[in-house]
Formats: structure tokens, C-alpha cells, sequence
């Protein structure tokens, strides 16, 4: 049948549907022809529509004589409809002529069954109603993220691609996955734009697809476009298409399936629930539900990418993947080969027609030029352009020494543009045409990037209720400062995790800052409980707190010392929350019960803290039984509350040589000291011991809801941190109370005369409870590490706003930053490397006029410029 009968078909079946008032699914379920079929029928991409198929849908739709006429008339006039075995017509593919042969994953007479299909059957019902609630999410939040980005105002850059070299894909008989002997079909389709992508990667057999493009030339638009075209479509069991930053990956230390898992639990913390021995996510990954959408290859260490090329031919299920040309090249000459059963497609530049015609159309404000609403604003660039392109290859794709047509042929630029010139009030983009200022292509590419974060920061935020008056150039600074922390000398990370944002300190700094944060909970611990129920003076409570406080400070920075020692010191937010109902024994749907907060590598470990050993999200575990679980917690936190013991014994210890003058370096008084070391320290252990492994037992996954975006992450791990202080606060009180007793009762008289009265007992618990409690939530806990950091020390050190989050959110709003799930990414990483870089310049320039005036000189001879110095 030919194209223009096929869009009549397709037309005309959609009308009839649309009268009759139902879905593409109801009207599968009533003439019994598939919904896929269905789908392709009214997409014209059913080449031989079967004639059974047509009859089932004209009595489905009860279709009137005139609908029938016309049918028929359409299908007389095709041609090659095979015929089937019994006389009734049947596409190619099947034998019922249901004609579902074409999708990626399901076998073809002539062709090679296509790697790891997705089977209803052999999935369980409650992973594929995760499957379909994670599709709804992740449709919302790239809908929304177009939004934010305003891709359709006044309407989509046209990114065109087309197929690219050969050497860099597989054998078309592969892609197709024809039997041996097969010859490949010539390809149809050698180039489309946008929205083709998503149909042309359905007609890839095996599934796999590569998109090669320059820096800014769409590929992450490309993505998001593909998974919601995809998302149209999509039919359970089908795949749900994900966007993961594949920058992130270190093929080295994970494989592929296991890092995926690790990602999907990060963005949709739900899925972190246990079903059949493994998470939600990891069933999602393993049952093939998951189409990975693998954005940013090129953004890996380089000598990391030809062994991830590798680890990706080891990974059979479909998938697709973004790259710069360059780096992808060199990573098939590394691993010697391309990505297997891939087709490789190019993003080509936009041309001068594009350009010409997309500019003007932004600028709605007033051009000042007595004409009409934003008329004027880019007539200069554009006639020059137009000027230009006549002089070029004719095609539209400007003169090859023009520096203002080469940094507009991307759709990044030509966005900055946009934002630099047609929403800023005075602005004029003629000035791009001046060769003295711009003399090249990459002058014009920094300005533009120069100017973006200062031009969205002097206009309103588009959400009147997120208004926040930010000045540019201190927004320009603390962006500044997170663009230069995400490079790192191996591998540069593009995610923004505000739980990491702490971590941007040194070391030292860090460890001081968990020693300050302690000190003060359990000097205000001590002081607040020995004045409202201590029998102590007031003076000696005093020197009691000051005391202890500094003991419980040293103390959780040398086990937060040791951790990072050990490559740790890293919370991340916990993916559990308490419930009243214990989980029971034998497993059954919940989280793993050791894993939540992954803390990277051995530390004290709490609720949603991992001990040493415990294996990541997603690697299949059998389900422990919950003695195993209190006994893994409580091994990992019992030696961090020994050396907490041993800290209080010390302090009570040198509050009494105040108070009584008894000599330290007396040998009984040191054997005495010794021996309350050893009791405070197994008190202090086994009662936090005990508490952190109970609470093993009541921990359950966040629901569904709980963490779409990094706000709501944020918030939902602020509220997980109180319902864990308002738990552990009064059962560490009652631990150390009550355990403390029968210690010292067991151990009376091996140890010599102990004593431990009921009251002394309570007072201890008391201040244990609650400064432990506070300690651990400010030193051990992704929240309790943002408040101290990124709320406290950052802001007073000048590098982040006092309201972190709020900038964050705003930033995001005004499109300097994207939300890639429970995470914040700069919107190209053009921008982040420009920010970065702008941010080391001016803190060597400081650094340098510091060094000047150290050295007793100013950079200037001039007394004003002396004065601009100390400035």
C-alpha cells in the first residue's frame, strides 16, 4: 500500500475510534486485534495491513456504510497484501496475523531472536506495577523539565541527524539480526529529525542505538524527547526508558546492571523494597524492564571509556547511548570494536535558515524601534547570517569563516542567545557582529556562557511564589564554587547531590567539623539534664559539661577520622523509615535491612547506615533473618560507643581531680580510671549497640511519593532524622540506664567495688540519650551533615548562599541548573567547565593580591589602587 493511502488508513481508523469513543486499549480488548497493532495502524506504519485484522476492528467500532465504502476502496487499491494459510490475509511476522513481529525483542521468520524480550508471564505482577508507576514518574519529570527549559517556545530547534560512518556501527545484518547467509537491506531511512527518533529506534531489531553529536547539539534534549515519544507508546511489558548520566559509571568497580540499580533506588527510593530476594529495582533491571537511556559517554575518565565499551557489549538488552564523536571513536579503537548489534546516528548542525528563523521570534519585548513588539531586535544578525550563507555552500549553512554563523550552528548556543539577548531590556546581539571584539568562534562561545548566569539572575524567577532577589555576581560565585568541586583529577562528576555538598571541605575541616558539632550537643546535653535533675552544684555541672563535651567531640571525630581513613565518612540519605509494625522474620517485601544511608566504606553505622561488608542496592541477597540483621548492627556500632565510654570516663575523670584534687598520677587513682574506661566504654557500647540493632527491625522503604526531586529527598530525610531522634533518644536513656546496671552488677567484684546507683544511672542515660542522639544525627546522617555544613560552615566561610537549598531550587528554576532524579546537573556541561574555570581564575587572582599585600606592595603604585586592593 502506498504512503498516501497508508495516512488515509491510518486517518480514517483513528477518526472511527475517536467517534466511538474509546482507547487504543479498550478497542484491543473489544475486537481482540493487539494494541500494538492497533498503534501502528494509526501511525501508518503498517505497511500490509491484514484484512482480519480490519474486519475485527470495523465490527469493534460498529463502522457506518459510508466507513466501510471507504475501507474497502483504501484496500483494493494496495498491493502485495500476503495472503494466509487459510485464506485470510496476515502480516509478516506471524501466522495470526496479529503482526507484533516488528518489536525490538521478539523473534521473525529470517530473523535472530533479539536479546532478552520482557515476558509477562514470567514476571511478577508487583514488579510490573512498579514498572508502570516508575513510566508515570518519569514522564511527569521530563515533561516538566521541557517546561523548565521551554523547548516548545516559540517551538523546537529543528535537530536533524542522519546515519554516520560506517566503522563506527556493527554489521547492518547484525543490527537486524538476520541469520547467517542473510544479506542486509539497504537502509530506508538514512537521516530524520526529533520526533523520528523514537520511531526510527522501534525498527531497530536489536534494540540498540547510538547518537554521536558535538557539544550542545541536543543530545540531552534528543533523550528526553525519546523517552517521552517512547512513553507514548509504551504497552506493559514493555521496557520503561530511563536517562542515566553514564559519566558517573566507573565500569572498573561495578558492572553495568548493578550501578543501574544503584542509580534507580537513588531517584525512586520506593523501589528500594525487597521482592524476591533482591530490591524492586534490581527485579526491574533483571526481569529487562528498564530501557537505559545512557546520556554523556564522552563525559567519562578516558581511560575508562574503552573498558566501559567493553562492559556494554557484555550488556545484551537493548539500550541508548549519547557521545561526542571524538570520544566515542577513540573508545572503538580502544576496545577494537563498536557497540555491538548498534546503529550509529549524528546530530547535524542547525543552519542559517534555523537560526534566522527561530531568534526573532523570542524577542516579545519592546526592540525600542517605534515598530512592533520585540520587531527589530535581531534584523542586523540575521540579515548578516542571511548575507553569509549566501556566500557558503548554498544549503544554508553559513560561510566557514563567519564566527557568528559556526557558535550559533548548535542549539545551546543559539538558547544562550536567546537568553542573553531577546529577554534582557537594552540588549542589542548586533554587537556579536563586531570582528574587533569577537574576532572568532570561541570568543563569541565564552561570551555567551560569560553572560548567562548573570542575565537570568537580573530577571524575575517565571514563579512569583519562588521569587528570591539574589545578587549576580555573588549567584555567579557560589555556582562558581560547586562547578569547581565536581571536577575531580579521575573523573569528572556532573551530579550535584546536596547530601555530597559537605564533603567539598578538606579533610580537616570536616573533621573538625564533626568534633565542634558534638562538643556542643553534649556540653548543652550535660549542662540542660545536670541543672533540671542533677544533684551536682551548678558550678561543678558547668565544668561538667565543659568537660564532657570536648571528650564526646574527640570522640566522634576519631571514629569519623577513622572512616575516612578507611575511604568512607560519606552519608547518604536514608532510603528507610521507622514504623511501629517489625518487619518478620524470613524477609518479605522491605528493604534490605542493613542498607539505607550507605555510608562508603566502614564507620558507625545507625538506621539506614550499612555496617562493614554490606553489599549495595540491587545485588541479589537472600533475606536475612532478623537475628542476623541486630547482630551485623550491632557489632558495626558497639566499637563506636566503647571509644564514646572511654571519652566520658576520661572527662569524669579530670572533673574529679577539680573538684577533689586527687593526684591523676596516683597509681589507684589511675587503676580507678582504668577500670571506669572499661565499664563506660562496654555501657556505653552495648547500650547503643543494642538500640541501633532493634531499630534494624522497624525500618521500612519510603513510599512512592517520597522523594521525586531533591527537595523532597531533603525534606523527606529531614523527617526521618526526627522520628529517628525522637526513637533513639529515650531508648539510649534506657539502655545505658538499665544496661549500665547489669553490667556493673556482673562485673562487681571482678573489677573490684562498682557502683552504680538506680539515680546516677538514670542522669547518665539521660545525657547519653539526648547528647548522643543529637551527635549522631548532626555527624552521622546525610540531613545532620547538610545542616552543619551547607547550612552552617559554607555560608559563614563566604562559599554558598545562607538558604543552600532555596538557591539551589531557584537556580533550577531559572534553568541554570536540571533536575536529573534525586539530584541537581548544570544544563550543559559547557556551562559547568565555564563556571569552573571563571571560579579558579578569580580565586588566584584574590590569592595573588592577598600575596601583594603580605609582601608589603599593591598591584598599582597609585594609592586608589592600593585601596581597590584592600577592598
Amino acid at each position: 500500500m502506498t504512503s498516501d493511502r497508508l495516512v488515509r488508513l491510518a486517518s480514517l481508523l483513528k477518526l472511527m475510534r475517536q467517534r466511538s469513543g474509546l482507547t487504543q486499549e479498550q478497542l484491543a480488548a473489544e475486537s481482540g486485534v493487539s494494541e500494538s497493532t492497533i498503534r501502528r495502524l494509526e501511525s501508518g506504519r503498517a505497511p500490509n495491513p491484514t484484512l482480519l485484522s480490519l474486519e475485527k476492528l470495523q465490527e469493534a467500532l460498529a463502522a457506518g456504510p459510508e466507513d466501510r465504502r471507504e475501507l474497502a476502496e483504501l484496500l483494493a487499491s494496495g498491493r502485495g497484501v500476503p495472503a494466509h494459510p487459510d485464506g485470510v490475509a496476515g502480516e509478516p511476522g506471524r501466522a495470526d496475523g496479529t503482526g507484533e513481529a516488528d518489536e525490538p525483542g521478539e523473534p521473525q521468520p529470517g530473523r535472530l531472536r533479539s536479546p532478552a524480550a520482557p515476558s509477562a508471564v514470567l514476571v511478577r505482577d508487583e514488579v510490573l506495577s512498579a514498572a508502570r508507576d516508575v513510566a508515570l514518574e518519569i514522564r511527569r519529570r521530563w515533561r516538566l523539565e521541557e517546561e523548565r527549559r521551554r523547548v516548545h517556545d516559540p517551538f523546537p530547534l529543528p535537530v536533524r541527524w542522519r546515519r554516520t560512518d560506517p566503522a563506527l556501527s556493527d554489521h547492518e545484518a547484525n543490527v537486524e539480526r538476520l541469520p547467517p547467509g542473510a544479506a542486509a537491506p539497504d537502509p530506508d531511512d538514512l537521516g530524520g529529525d526529533l520526533p523520528t527518533v523514537a520511531d526510527f529506534y522501534r525498527r531497530r531489531h536489536s534494540g540498540r542505538l547510538v547518537v554521536l553529536g558535538r557539544a550542545g547539539s541536543g543530545k540531552s534534549v534528543l533523550t528526553i524527547r525519546f523517552v517521552q515519544d517512547f512513553l507514548e507508546t509504551r504497552t506493559a511489558p514493555d521496557r520503561v526508558p530511563v536517562i542515566f548520566s553514564i559519566g558517573s559509571w566507573d565500569p572498573t568497580a561495578r558492572t553495568l546492571r548493578t550501578w543501574m540499580t544503584e542509580r534507580l533506588v537513588r531517584d525512586h527510593p520506593h523501589l528500594a523494597v525487597r521482592v524476591a530476594g533482591t530490591s524492586m529495582a534490581g527485579a526491574l533491571i533483571e526481569a529487562d524492564l528498564v530501557l537505559p537511556v545512557l546520556d554523556g559517554f564522552d563525559e567519562m575518565a578516558e581511560g575508562l571509556r574503552g573498558r566501559a565499551l567493553e562492559r556494554l557489549n557484555e550488556f545484551s538488552s537493548p539500550l541508548l547511548l549519547t557521545s561526542r564523536r571524538e570520544e566515542f571513536a577513540e573508545a572503538v579503537d580502544a576496545a577494537g570494536t563498536p557497540l555491538v548489534w548498534a546503529t550509529v546516528i549524528e546530530l547535524a548542525d542547525l543552519t542559517v535558515d534555523d537560526v534566522a528563523a527561530y531568534l526573532p521570534r523570542t524577542a516579545r519585548r519592546n526592540g525600542g524601534q517605534g515598530g512592533g513588539y520585540g520587531r527589530g531586535v535581531w534584523d542586523a544578525v540575521t540579515e548578516r547570517l542571511r548575507e553569509r550563507s549566501g556566500e557558503g555552500d548554498g544549503q544554508g549553512h553559513g560561510h566557514a569563516a563567519d564566527p557568528l554563523t559556526g557558535a550559533l550552528r548548535t542549539p545551546l548556543m543559539t538558547a544562550l542567545a536567546r537568553t542573553l539577548y531577546s529577554e534582557r531590556t537594552g540588549a542589542d546581539p548586533a554587537e556579536l557582529l563586531d570582528a574587533e571584539t569577537f574576532p572568532d568562534e570561541s570568543s563569541i562561545e565564552e561570551h555567551l556562557l560569560a553572560g548567562f548566569v548573570p542575565a537570568v539572575y537580573r530577571r524575575r524567577s517565571p514563579e512569583a511564589e519562588h521569587v528570591r532577589d539574589w545578587d549576580p555576581d555573588r549567584a555567579e560565585q557560589w555556582l562558581g564554587y560547586l562547578a569547581h568541586h565536581l571536577a575531580h583529577p579521575d573523573r569528572e562528576r556532573q551530579d550535584l547531590a546536596w547530601w555530597e555538598i559537605g564533603d567539598f571541605l578538606p579533610r580537616r575541616q570536616r573533621v573538625l567539623s564533626v568534633a565542634l558539632a558534638a562538643t556542643l550537643c553534649a556540653a548543652l546535653s550535660t549542662w540542660v539534664i545536670g541543672l533540671l535533675i542533677g544533684r551536682l552544684p551548678a558550678w561543678r555541672t558547668l565544668v561538667e559539661g565543659a568537660l564532657m563535651g570536648p571528650a564526646a567531640g574527640l570522640a566522634f571525630a576519631a571514629v569519623y577520622a577513622v572512616m575516612i581513613a578507611r575511604g568512607g565518612g560519606t552519608f547518604e540519605p536514608a532510603r528507610v523509615r521507622l514504623r511501629l509494625r517489625p518487619r518478620l522474620p524470613g524477609g518479605g517485601p522491605g528493604p534490605d535491612p542493613v542498607w539505607g544511608a550507605a555510608a562508603r566504606g566502614p564507620g558507625v553505622p545507625g538506621p539506614g547506615v550499612p555496617g562493614p561488608g554490606v553489599r549495595g542496592p540491587g545485588v541479589r541477597v537472600p533475606a536475612r533473618a532478623p537475628l542476623r540483621v541486630f547482630t551485623a548492627r550491632f557489632g558495626a556500632v558497639m566499637a563506636g560507643g566503647f571509644v564514646m565510654g572511654v571519652g566520658c570516663a576520661c572527662a569524669l575523670a579530670v572533673e574529679r581531680e577539680l573538684a577533689y584534687g586527687a593526684l591523676v598520677l596516683n597509681l589507684a587513682v589511675l587503676e580507678g580510671v582504668a577500670v571506669n574506661m572499661l565499664v563506660f566504654g562496654l555501657i556505653f557500647g552495648a547500650g547503643t549497640g543494642l538500640v541501633f540493632g532493634l531499630l534494624a527491625a522497624f525500618e521500612a522503604p519510603l513510599d512512592v511519593a517520597s522523594a521525586a526531586d531533591p527537595i523532597s529527598l531533603l525534606a523527606a530525610n529531614r523527617a526521618t532524622v526526627r522520628r529517628q531522634l525522637a526513637a533513639l533518644v529515650p531508648l539510649l536513656a534506657l539502655s545505658v540506664a538499665f544496661g549500665g546496671g547489669l553490667i556493673v552488677a556482673l562485673l562487681d567484684g571482678f573489677l573490684g567495688d562498682l557502683n552504680w546507683e538506680a539515680w546516677d544511672g538514670l542522669y547518665v542515660g539521660a545525657v547519653v540519650g539526648l547528647g548522643g542522639g543529637l551527635s549522631y544525627a548532626l555527624s552521622f546522617t546525610a540531613w545532620g551533615r547538610w545542616v552543619v555544613r551547607a547550612r552552617l560552615w559554607l555560608p559563614m566561610t563566604g562559599k554558598l548562599p545562607w538558604d543552600t537549598a532555596a538557591f539551589l531550587d531557584d537556580a533550577y528554576r531559572r534553568g541554570v541548573l536540571r533536575q536529573a532524579g534525586a539530584v541537581y546537573q548544570f544544563r550543559h556541561v559547557r556551562l559547568q567547565h565555564h563556571l569552573g574555570r571563571t571560579y579558579r581564575r578569580r580565586q588566584a587572582q584574590r590569592s595573588q593580591r592577598w600575596a601583594s599585600v603580605g609582601a608589603g606592595r599593591g598591584p598599582t603604585a597609585s594609592p586608589r589602587g592600593a585601596r581597590r586592593t584592600r577592598r
